[in-house]
């Protein structure tokens, strides 16, 4: 399994970026897509997270309102549409997939991860 995220970078408060994972190697056809970020010294955190046969996302309240994830099925890709940044959103953005049977927001419930790509809003 490989997960490939990109499209972060430095940004304005108040502008946009979208994040972007391409998943790849993945053999379930029902799983979890998740963005999670990491700020220095503090833990990793859930921000949203969709599953592949459908239902609404889920947001962190910190992002909810500003950011928006979406998957192309084709593509196997996910996205996640991040408006109106906010310096407190910095961090290392990374994305995570698997079978998730608990909270999609605790991280110990992904086995593959991104590399991550560094967000920040200054």
């Amino acid at each position: 399994v490989q997960l490939v995220e990109s499209g972060g970078g430095l940004v304005q408060p108040g502008g946009s970026l979208r994040l972007s994972c391409a998943a790849s190697g993945f053999t379930y056809r029902r799983y979890c897509m998740g963005w999670f970020r990491q700020a220095p010294e503090k833990e990793r955190e859930g921000v949203a997270a969709i599953y592949t046969y459908g239902g609404s996302p889920y947001y962190d309240d910190s992002v909810k309102d500003r950011f928006t994830i979406s998957r192309d099925k084709a593509k196997n890709t996910v996205y996640l549409q991040m408006d109106s940044l906010k310096p407190e959103d910095t961090a290392m953005y990374y994305c995570a997939a698997d079978i998730v049977g608990g909270m999609w927001s605790s991280p110990g419930n992904f086995n593959y991860w991104g590399q991550g790509t560094q967000v920040t809003v200054s």
